[in-house]
């Protein structure tokens, strides 16, 4: 199977440790998490996400708000500069040891992080970073 992501959940993924806007909305991301710890690829999509997905019955839910739009736009940049690969909809990621210790430390070094801008989470994740991403769900596929 393939775990649908928006390009600036690429950035979320790194320090998602069980926290989020609603008790549905954290229990689906912790069954991603688990997915793509297993070995799972990630397909780039353009809008709402697997991750999205508890939130769309929400009234006001932010996935279709233009900050996030943005966001997504700023992450791609960012992680498309990092890793050498087109990061637009309709590409394939293998989150693999590789991509998340590249990520990760592009992250903790804060050069990819411009998604982050204005996002209510970012103090949570950069603790997580600072702290070596301790307790981060998504781990590298077991070989």
């Amino acid at each position: 199977m393939t775990v649908r992501l928006r390009p600036h959940h690429l950035l979320c993924m790194l320090t998602f440790v069980g926290k989020g806007y609603t008790a549905a909305f954290t229990e689906n991301y912790i069954r991603i998490a688990a997915r793509l710890s297993e070995g799972e690829d990630i397909l780039v999509v353009d809008g709402p996400d697997d991750v999205c997905a508890p939130m769309l019955g929400e009234i006001d839910h932010h996935c279709l708000c233009d900050s996030v739009t943005e966001r997504d736009m700023k992450a791609s940049g960012a992680v498309e500069a990092l890793l050498k690969v087109p990061v637009a909809p309709g590409a394939s990621i293998l989150p693999d040891n590789d991509f998340l210790a590249r990520m990760r430390e592009a992250f903790h070094a804060g050069s990819i992080r411009e998604g982050c801008q204005r996002c209510e989470w970012s103090p949570l994740c950069t603790g997580i970073a600072a702290s070596g991403f301790e307790g981060a769900l998504v781990v590298s596929p077991a070989c």
